[in-house]
């Protein structure tokens, strides 16, 4: 523990230099410098006078803090200024300042302090209308001036660079009583080919901004870096900031700098051959923190190796039973009950091991491949053609199960489908890779945090090694519940007879559901919802759920129990259809409402439809708060924040007055790939909130699945 010492502190005086007291523009200035590491109370600065009546004090903003000794409270750190303004006939005044403050890091509090001034006041004739020349007019209508004046934009916020070895040094020199914005510094590749690191600022200070609230700024000398980690040729990178004058509460609009730069002029080490193109060609720091996926990315960069497998396989199991990932256990499980009387434990392990570890490289490769070249190589295989043949495939592995081989087909196409159920569910390891491979690019395409914030680290740094390697332990943690599984059916599951034809059939429905839950990324909702209905009901009729039960079983029985709910269920469905409704986890809400004479659904966002960054840019450019979803028909997740989250009350009151666009990328054509690259995104589910001036919200970025209260409370924080 610190131990206090009455050296260690600084004289009064010299920890808050009280400067004498001037008139400047027909008004008292009071300003101290305080020293660093310490601190002034604003609720214990007062100033009175013996001779002149004075006004409202004007105080230069202060920063609020939890004090250990006052509680919340508002203070000044380096310096502090108030203008007052006065009236009397007297040439000069007493002035009282009384004030307190404290030293930060060692935790003592100064007594309060009282100073006397005496100061000249300038003759205020000019008020009772007393002024004989036009040179005293004019001094007059100074004095009374109480808006000082406006420096031009590049005096308030001189600004300069300098091109290092490694990247480019920003410097701003800003002027007293002006600050610039922390969240308002922005950088990006005008032009040309280079990929930029993050930028590198300086601690900031926190204020109460009339304008923007709460917010962070920079005072008096800037110093920022820039790391170029890949550059071809020449390339022209803009700076963007904003600043305001404190004094005269008057903000100046954006401002932006170009820099040119050449590939001659960075460290040969840090070129690149071939620069690999960046996922996240604008860096953007944010006052309110890093979003879930820059901190993923940041783990990544800060981090051991070790500490950085363990983080990544661990957002792997969170996200094993995600519905990206889910259905991979029918698959997987339906491929070793395929085996029948040839399974053993040690089978089932190494096809459980073998699915596994062709899903993890898939997973690994197709993530590298998306971080360097900024195409998304899942989203690649979501055209109708090829989801279409896979939910056939499943099918026709779910008849197989069923033992519909056996009924009088052709031939031909017996022996076909005979051939084709051996090669996946008869046990060749191909086979299984083979599954293993497709089932990573088909079944799981959407983006969560862990692998965009991977992506987002692969972009900018280039080091694919790294990223691989978390991408690999993310999808080891993801396939780690499906080696568990598929290795206890070597255990658990039946040898041989009736028993195994029963498992059989209830691996052969859930392959029908994964079927379904593919075909519903192509085909009309209608066509899903009576899909589902029909496999209820028709499973519910190979359970027995119209038989007797005369001298059956209670498991019989227990099984025609399941038959008949999943009999009411799909009937629901099918009457919720007819009704017009579409939805299947609550089928009969259409009726909602039904006694006022009309059907009621579940109220939905409107979203207003935007194709290019074009059409963006006009939104953004009306001056209202927006919120972007990044929506596909093949993205699972977007499908549930539709259905689960932007139904929620809360959620739709919290977005009223915002201006709600949406992105459908289901085409994944250039227009769209070119929208998600300008934010580094490179697959949906992806929400942006934007203020009315255009600028993202990029520390509370929503990636993935979020439920409809955490969701309420990130649409509250953006738009409050």
């Amino acid at each position: 523990m610190h131990s206090v010492h009455a050296e260690d502190l600084l004289d009064v005086d010299d920890a808050f230099q009280l400067q004498q007291p001037s008139v400047e523009n027909g008004k008292i200035v009071v300003h101290w410098k305080i020293a660093e590491d310490y601190k002034l109370y604003k609720d214990k600065i007062s100033v009175t006078s013996d001779k002149a009546g004075l006004g409202e004090i004007t105080y230069s903003p202060a920063k609020q803090v939890d004090d250990a000794l006052f509680g919340k409270t508002e203070v000044y750190v380096h310096e502090a200024t108030l203008t007052i303004p006065y009236s009397t006939s007297e040439s000069s005044a007493n002035l009282t300042v009384k004030y307190q403050g404290c030293a930060t890091k060692i935790g003592v509090c100064y007594p309060p302090q009282t100073r006397n001034f005496t100061i000249d006041l300038p003759s205020q004739q000019a008020a009772s209308g007393n002024f004989n020349s036009l040179s005293g007019l004019n001094d007059i209508l100074s004095a009374n001036n109480s808006e000082p004046e406006l420096l031009e934009t590049d005096d308030a916020f001189q600004f300069s660079t300098q091109v290092k070895n490694d990247g480019i040094q920003a410097n701003w020199n800003i002027a007293h009583d002006y600050h610039i914005y922390q969240d308002k510094i922005k950088v990006k590749v005008l032009s040309g080919d280079a990929t930029l690191g993050q930028l590198k600022l300086p601690a900031a200070e926190s204020i109460d901004d009339p304008l923007f609230g709460k917010t962070d700024v920079y005072h008096g000398q800037v110093q920022a870096e820039l790391p170029i980690t890949a550059i071809n040729g020449k390339a022209v990178i803009q700076f963007e900031y904003q600043g305001c004058s404190a004094a005269a509460g008057v903000c100046y609009p954006p401002v932006r700098k170009t820099v040119e730069i050449d590939a001659s002029q960075i460290q040969p080490s840090q070129k690149a051959t071939a620069a690999p193109q960046t996922i996240a060609t604008a860096t953007v720091t944010d006052s309110t923190g890093l979003s879930e996926t820059d901190q993923i990315a940041d783990t990544l960069k800060n981090s051991s190796v070790w500490i950085i497998i363990a983080t990544f396989f661990i957002f792997g199991l969170l996200l094993a039973f995600t519905p990206c990932v889910f259905p991979m256990i029918p698959i997987l499980s339906s491929i070793i009950v395929g085996q029948g009387d040839q399974l053993t434990t040690r089978r089932a392990f190494v096809m459980s091991l073998v699915y596994v570890l062709a899903m993890s490289v898939t997973y690994t490769v197709a993530g590298v491949l998306a971080g360097v070249f900024g195409e998304n190589l899942q989203a690649a295989f979501q055209n109708p053609w090829i989801i279409g043949s896979f939910s056939v495939i499943f099918l026709l592995l779910a008849l197989s199960m069923f033992g519909f081989y056996e009924l009088q087909l052709p031939s031909s196409l017996q022996s076909k489908l005979t051939s084709l159920s051996n090669k996946q569910q008869g046990g060749t390891l191909t086979g299984v890779a083979i599954m293993g491979f497709l089932s990573a690019l088909i079944v799981g395409p959407c983006v969560a945090p862990p692998l965009a914030g991977a992506l987002i680290y692969i972009g900018q740094t280039g080091d694919a090694l790294l990223g691989g390697v978390a991408l690999f332990a993310m999808s080891m943690g993801m396939g780690l519940p499906l080696l568990l599984l598929g290795t206890s059916a070597g255990k658990l599951l039946p040898r041989a007879g009736a028993w195994m034809d029963g498992v059989k059939a209830v691996f052969g429905v859930m392959l029908i559901g994964v079927a379904i839950w593919m075909a519903e990324r192509i085909l009309p909702i209608e066509i899903v919802l009576l899909s589902w209905a029909l496999l209820f009901i028709i499973s519910a009729v190979y359970l027995g759920s119209f038989e007797s039960t005369a001298g059956k079983s209670g498991w019989q029985k227990l099984f025609k129990g399941f038959g008949i709910a999943l009999f009411l269920y799909g009937a629901m469905i099918l009457a919720g259809l007819l009704a017009g409704g579409n939805s299947l986890f609550q089928p009969l809400k259409v009726f909602q409402g039904g006694g006022t004479g009309g059907a009621l659904e579940t109220q939905h966002l409107s979203f207003k439809s935007i194709k290019s960054i074009e059409d963006l840019d006009n939104e953004l450019a009306k001056g209202q708060p927006v919120m972007l979803d990044f929506y596909a028909d093949w993205c699972v997740s977007c499908k549930e924040m539709e259905a689960l989250t932007f139904t929620d009350a809360n959620v739709q009151a919290s977005l009223e007055g915002v201006t709600l666009l949406q992105a459908d990328v289901t085409a994944n054509d250039a227009t769209d790939k070119a929208l998600m690259k300008k934010f580094g995104l490179i697959g949906p589910p992806a929400i942006l909130f934007f203020t009315p001036q255009g600028d993202e919200h990029k520390s509370l970025r929503v990636v993935g699945f979020k439920n409809a209260e955490t969701f309420a409370g990130i649409t509250r924080q953006a738009f409050k």
